[in-house]
């Protein structure tokens, strides 16, 4: 058997890797916290699952989709205008994904050429780098570091890099980093692609999910933004809707009308009864998003606060579901810490260095359990004398 040359640019997963070291732990009976993948426990709300529901149980809505239905994107225009302030045409402007990791996966594939350059944070969620080598790109690392509160420094890209440069990936609230952008950041970006003719995707997938009273909003709702981009919205994590994969392409036509191409020529659309559940979801009662957030925000100072007093320093995240976490000074690397911590106190995190080479030095750690599972993470990694030096 011969195979593409493509896939010699992957490893396996990370994820795929911690699933098995979970898999061992469980079936030995072991104590195991699963704070590694950002799935949500928190389920939709009941107005969300009975139109799910009602989809599921009408006998005609098995047929395939095709294309999104008009009253989803005639939704999806009132509840970009409503919530973010940003006019979108339904018929243009608007494209469903099957969640924005499949969006993600298959951007590069309308906009570059093999050999051409995609400008990605450092670090970042896996897909941003994946789907641009999939398309057979050169990906550039753009680096987050702490000392610039996690903002891309623009400036810092070098000129032959941007050159050959085609697209560029932002996300903000960031996952891992989970920093927030001012709003010069924005107004410089659409400059800098301006001057560059470089396409914008930006990942707004957290929007929802901002602490301590802060809000922030749409890249589309800065002026030139649409010229220049498109933003990748999603349903997961907001409402709590992670397995059905919602998620929507939305601003630059151009953009939107190749993406809707590739697609009609990959899949045959989403489900129709989770269509009903999208809508459902941004049109109905919006209360169960404030709910989510205070969720996710009191997780968030139980687990920062508890590592925190046992010695494990944590800074409180603004916005994700997310914590950003140094590794303790006597560990040389993320996978060794996360390796140590799974075997010793049956702590799953993922290693910083999976999203990326300034990853490293850090671990990520999601706020996906009840607050009394993350309590007995808390002790169990203090019982465990991991963050001791030897």
């Amino acid at each position: 058997m011969r195979f593409s040359k493509r896939m010699d640019r992957f490893g396996e997963s990370i994820f795929t890797q911690l699933l098995e070291v979970k898999r061992q732990r469980t079936e030995a009976g072991e104590f195991v916290v699963d704070l590694s993948v950002g799935t949500p426990n928190i389920p939709p709300a009941d107005h969300i699952r009975d139109a799910l529901s009602q989809g599921i149980d009408d006998g005609t809505q098995y047929i395939y989709a095709i294309n999104d239905k008009e009253n989803l994107l005639e939704a999806v225009a009132k509840w970009y205008k409503k919530r973010y302030g940003v006019d979108l045409d339904p018929k243009t402007e608007i494209c469903s994904l099957l969640g924005s990791q499949e969006g993600l996966a298959h951007i590069a594939l309308c906009v570059v050429d093999e050999g051409e350059v995609v400008l990605v944070p450092d670090p970042c969620y896996p897909v941003f780098a994946d789907g641009p080598l999939l398309a057979g790109a050169d990906v550039h690392y753009m680096p987050q570091k702490k000392e610039h509160n996690y903002i891309i420094q623009l400036k810092a890209i070098p000129e032959e890099v941007i050159k050959r440069a085609k697209m560029i990936l932002v996300s903000y609230p960031n996952n891992p980093t989970t920093a927030i952008a001012p709003d010069s950041f924005y107004k410089d970006l659409i400059t800098f692609a301006k001057q560059h003719d470089l396409i914008v995707v930006h990942d707004n997938a957290y929007s929802e999910l901002v602490f301590d009273g802060k809000k922030v909003g749409s890249f589309l709702a800065y002026e030139g933004a649409k010229e220049v981009g498109v933003e990748f919205n999603s349903l997961s994590k907001t409402y709590g809707m992670a397995g059905a994969r919602i998620g929507f392409c939305v601003g630059n036509d151009a953009v939107v009308s190749r993406m809707k191409r590739l697609k009609s020529n990959i899949d045959y659309g989403m489900f129709l009864p989770v269509q009903k559940a999208a809508i459902a979801a941004i049109t109905g009662d919006q209360r169960c998003i404030a709910t989510t957030r205070s969720i996710y925000q009191s997780r968030r100072d139980v687990l920062c606060e508890g590592f925190t007093r046992i010695g494990w320093a944590m800074d409180k995240p603004e916005a994700t579901m997310f914590i950003w976490a140094n590794i303790p000074a006597h560990y040389h690397t993320s996978s060794e810490f996360a390796m140590d911590l799974v075997k010793k106190a049956g702590l799953i995190v993922t290693p910083g260095s999976a999203f990326g080479p300034s990853g490293e030095g850090y671990v990520r750690l999601a706020l996906v359990q009840d607050e009394e599972v993350l309590k007995q993470a808390i002790k169990a990694v203090d019982e465990s004398g991991i963050l001791k030096a030897v």
